[in-house]
C-alpha cells in the first residue's frame, strides 16, 4: 500500500512541476537543460526548493529524476529534423545566440550534462550521436553567408 501512496504522489509532484514550470519553457531540449540544472553534478541530487517546500525532499528526488529520464526519452523518440529545430530554438534563445552556443556545446560536450544518470550506454551514445550530427548541421549553417533577396 505505501507503494502506491508513493506513486500517486509522485505522480502529483510530477503534474504540479510539468503544468506550472515546464509548461513555461518552449521546446524539448530547453526543458531538458532546466532539469538537467536542477541536479548536482557532484552528487547526483536535484535541488527543487519550491517542490520542497511542497512535498519531501525524497519524493521530489525521485519524480524529478523521473521527468528527467522522460523528457530525455522524449527527445529521442522525435524525428532527428524535429530535434533540429528543437535545438535550434534552445540554443538560439542562450546568451550569446546560436552560433555561440553551438561552438560552446561542441567545444565542451555540454550536452553530456543532459544525460540522466543510469540511462543505458546505447540510449547514451544515440543521443551523443544525434547531438554532435546536429551541432554540426548548425555550424555549418551559421557559417554560411546568407544572400541578400
Amino acid at each position: 500500500m505505501e507503494m502506491m501512496t508513493q506513486l500517486q504522489q509522485n505522480r502529483r509532484i510530477i503534474h504540479d512541476f510539468a503544468s506550472t514550470t515546464l509548461a513555461a519553457i518552449p521546446g524539448m531540449f530547453a526543458r531538458l537543460t532546466y532539469v538537467a540544472s536542477l541536479r548536482d553534478l557532484s552528487s547526483g541530487a536535484y535541488e527543487h526548493s519550491g517542490l520542497e517546500v511542497l512535498y519531501p525532499k525524497a519524493a521530489v528526488q525521485q519524480a524529478l529524476a523521473r521527468c528527467h529520464e522522460e523528457l530525455f526519452e522524449r527527445i529521442l523518440e522525435m524525428s532527428l529534423a524535429a530535434q533540429e529545430t528543437d535545438l535550434r530554438a534552445c540554443l538560439a534563445g542562450m546568451e550569446g545566440g546560436l552560433a555561440s552556443a553551438v561552438d560552446h556545446w561542441t567545444k565542451m560536450e555540454s550536452y553530456r550534462v543532459l544525460i540522466p544518470e543510469g540511462s543505458p550506454d546505447y540510449l547514451k551514445t544515440l543521443f551523443c550521436s544525434n547531438v554532435r550530427a546536429l551541432l554540426e548541421i548548425l555550424r555549418k549553417e551559421s557559417r554560411r553567408p546568407h544572400s541578400a533577396a
